[in-house]
């Protein structure tokens, strides 16, 4: 299912929906950090995704890195929580989406790097490498927000 991202623009479609949501930092021992280009939006991005009805929220985190990229994780701590009303996600379905996800620090334990219905590319990508990429803005802030070694999580 395609979707356009909006962010503070006047123009975008209301939202219809607020659905709890996952991203998760996955960084291997080199400091590289998990990215996956997503096939709904053609943008890189943390993997994650929507949390289902009757589960966890870190089982909704080791859930998707898994579905998306083939790798096993568990998670150790909370980057931040983003609910920023300014930003939609419409999707060809008619939904629109406003953005609420929980953003998650994990640890690796294996698997193997593959790609799924949602990603077209999975892998590992240096911090200083990641300017090549195109990010959505929401994105960037969260992997910004854990660079940065903040003390607490972000609430925003």
């Amino acid at each position: 299912m395609a979707r356009i991202d909006y962010l503070n623009d006047p123009n975008a479609p209301k939202a219809n929906s607020l659905v709890p949501s996952v991203t998760a930092i996955v960084p291997n021992d080199r400091g590289e950090i998990l990215m996956v280009h997503k096939t709904d939006n053609d943008l890189w991005a943390l993997p994650g995704g929507a949390m289902d009805i009757g589960e966890y929220i870190a089982d909704a985190v080791v859930r998707e890195v898994k579905e998306e990229t083939g790798i096993d994780v568990e998670v150790t701590g909370i980057v931040g929580i983003y609910t920023n009303p300014n930003h939609v996600m419409a999707y060809d379905d008619g939904e629109v989406r406003q953005q609420f996800s929980v953003c998650f620090t994990t640890r690796m334990l294996g698997g193997e790097l593959r790609t799924s219905s949602e990603t077209s590319e999975v892998r590992f990508v240096n911090p200083a490498d990641l300017a090549k990429l195109r990010i959505h803005p929401s994105m960037r802030l969260r992997i910004d927000h854990y660079l940065q070694g903040r003390p607490e999580p972000y609430i925003g």
